[in-house]
C-alpha cells in the first residue's frame, strides 16, 4: 500500500518578523522506534521574513490574515482542507502579549481547524521549538555533549538546555532587540517597551522618545542584558530578584546548568543570524539598520569572553527561522494503526488538558484522583501513561482497573477521555478499559506516541488509520 501523504503548516508571529514554511510528508513506520512518524519529503513553500504587522500597539489583524492567506495560497493549501496533517501556529515574544492576539489565534483556527496548534505566550514551547528547529541535529551529532541554546529574537530570549536532541530544560528572558526602538540608521529612540522603560528607569536613564540615545546609556543597557543572560544561564536569574526587573519570565533550573567550560553555546533568531553571518567573515552592517538593538547585540555577543569561541565551531543548523522549522517537523506526531477509537466523529478533539501521568501498577487511589480530575474538566481531558508494556497480562489488569474506576463515578458520556501510551498496544487497553464496549463513553487511546512534559494535546481526525497528535504547552 502507498504510504499516505499530508501536508504540514507552520507559522511564526514573533516580536519583529513573521514567517511561514509548508511541506509535503508522508506516514510511515520508523525502522529503528517501530512508531508511526511523520516524515518530510520536501518543503513545497518557505516564505520570506517580513515585519509583523502591527498597528500602534496591537497587531494589525487584517494584514496579518492576508499575510497567511497569501503564504497559504502559495503553499497549495486550501482553507478547510482535510490535506493538512499537522504543524502548527505560534505567536513569540512580544506579539504574544498583545490585547488582540487571541484574535489571530482564532482566525488562524478558522482557516486551518484543531489540526493545527495555534499557540501564544508560551515560552517553553518556544524554546524547545528553537532548539529542535536548529541545534537538535547537531546535538544528536555529539551525543555526549551538554549544548545551550539561545534563540534571541526581538522581544524575547528563549533558553533550551539539551544532550543527544534532547531538551533537558527550558527557560526565557525578555531581553531582544526591539525593546528600544530607533529611528532605522540613528540612534534617535522611536519608543520603548515596558520592559526598557523599567530599565532605563533603574539604570538612571532619561532619555526617550524623540532623544538621541548616548552611546555610554546604550553601553550601559548591553552590559545589563549580557549579565542577565549570564546569570540565567548560571541558574541565577530568580524572578523573585527585584534586580532582574522582571526581566525573567520562565527561570533556566539550577540543577540544570552545567559549568560554562562543558557547555556548548548556540544562536537563532534574529540575533543569532547577525552573529554566524559576522563569525563567517561579513560585512558588520551599519548602524540600527532594523531600527533596534539587534546589530548591537549581536557585536557584544561576538566579543563575549567566554562564548565567542563557539560561533565559529558550533553551526546549528535552521538560522532565523529556527522556531517555525523546529514547529513544522517536531509539533505533531502519529500515533500508531493500534489506537481505540470508538467512532471517527470523536475527532478531532482539541485542546484537551493533560491533567496526569499514570504507571500501570499506580495506587487506586492515585489511579482514582487522577482520573477524577479529568472528569472534572468539561470539554474532556487526557491522560499519560507510561511503563505499560504491550503484553496481554498486563494489559488486562490495568484496563481492568480503568474500568473499575470509571464504572464507579459514572463517567459522563459526552466528556472524552483521552489515554496516551507510548507502547504498541492502544487498541487492547481500550477494549479493556471499555469492558468490549459495555461502558458506554467517548474513551480514545493514542499508543505508539514519544510523550513529550505537556499541558495540552489536540488529536486532528483520523486518516488512512492513523491520527495526527499534537503537544504543546511544554513544560520546562
Amino acid at each position: 500500500m502507498a504510504a499516505a501523504t499530508t501536508k504540514l503548516v507552520g507559522l511564526d508571529f514573533g516580536t519583529t518578523t513573521s514567517s511561514a514554511l509548508v511541506a509535503e510528508a508522508v506516514v510511515r513506520r520508523n525502522a529503528v522506534t517501530g512508531r508511526m512518524e511523520l516524515s518530510l519529503t520536501r518543503e513545497t513553500f518557505r516564505s520570506p521574513l517580513v515585519f509583523t504587522p502591527l498597528e500602534n500597539d496591537r497587531l494589525d489583524l487584517a494584514a496579518t490574515l492576508r499575510l497567511v492567506d497569501d503564504w497559504l495560497a502559495r503553499g497549495g493549501i486550501t482553507p478547510g482542507h482535510a490535506d493538512v496533517g499537522g504543524g502548527g501556529a505560534l505567536l513569540t515574544g512580544l506579539t504574544a502579549r498583545k490585547e488582540n492576539a487571541s484574535g489571530l489565534v482564532a482566525s488562524i483556527r478558522e482557516r486551518l481547524g484543531p489540526a493545527l496548534v495555534a499557540t501564544a505566550d508560551d515560552p517553553c514551547l518556544e524554546s524547545w521549538l528553537a532548539f529542535q528547529g536548529s541545534c537538535a541535529p547537531l546535538s544528536r551529532r555529539h551525543p555526549e555533549q551538554t549544548f545551550l541554546h539561545l534563540d534571541i529574537g526581538g522581544g524575547t530570549t528563549n533558553i533550551a538546555l539539551g544532550r543527544n536532541g534532547d531538551v533537558l530544560a527550558t527557560g526565557c528572558l525578555f531581553v531582544g532587540a526591539r525593546h528600544v526602538r530607533f529611528t532605522p540608521g540613528t540612534r534617535r529612540i522611536e519608543s520603548l517597551s515596558s520592559h526598557s522603560k523599567a530599565l532605563f528607569a533603574a539604570l538612571g536613564i532619561s532619555s526617550g522618545p524623540g532623544d538621541d540615545l548616548p552611546p555610554a546609556d546604550l553601553t550601559r543597557i548591553l552590559d545589563w542584558y549580557l549579565d542577565l543572560l549570564g546569570r540565567a544561564v548560571d541558574g541565577r536569574a530568580d524572578p523573585a530578584d527585584r534586580s532582574t526587573l522582571d526581566h525573567v519570565q520562565v527561570p533556566l533550573p539550577p540543577p540544570f546548568c552545567g559549568e560554562a567550560s562543558e557547555t556548548k553555546v548556540t544562536l537563532s533568531g534574529g540575533v543569532g543570524e547577525l552573529v554566524y553571518a559576522a563569525a563567517r567573515g561579513a560585512a558588520p552592517p551599519a548602524i540600527t539598520p532594523y531600527g533596534d538593538l539587534g546589530v548591537d547585540l549581536a557585536h557584544r555577543l561576538l566579543t563575549h569572553p567566554t562564548w565567542a569561541r563557539h560561533w565559529p565551531a558550533s553551526l546549528p543548523e535552521g538560522g532565523g527561522r529556527a522556531t517555525v522549522a523546529g514547529l513544522l517537523r517536531h509539533a505533531t506526531r502519529i500515533s500508531g494503526a493500534s489506537i481505540h477509537l470508538p467512532a471517527p466523529s470523536l475527532l478531532p478533539l482539541t485542546d484537551l488538558p493533560i491533567v496526569g501521568s499514570l504507571l500501570p501498577h499506580a495506587d487506586q487511589t492515585v489511579l482514582r484522583a487522577t482520573l477524577e480530575l479529568a472528569r472534572r474538566a468539561p470539554g474532556g481531558a487526557a491522560v499519560h501513561v507510561r511503563g505499560l508494556l504491550p503484553e496481554a497480562d498486563g494489559v488486562r489488569r490495568f484496563g481492568a482497573r480503568i474500568a473499575s474506576v470509571l464504572d464507579g463515578m459514572a463517567w459522563p458520556k459526552d466528556r472524552p477521555l483521552v489515554l496516551l501510551l507510548e507502547s504498541n498496544c492502544g487498541k487492547a487497553l481500550g477494549q479493556c478499559a471499555s469492558r468490549w464496549g459495555q461502558l458506554t463513553l467517548p474513551l480514545v487511546v493514542a499508543d505508539e506516541l514519544d510523550l513529550p512534559a505537556a499541558r495540552w494535546v489536540t488529536l486532528g481526525k483520523e486518516r488512512d488509520g492513523v491520527v495526527p497528535v499534537s503537544f504543546h504547552g511544554l513544560e520546562g
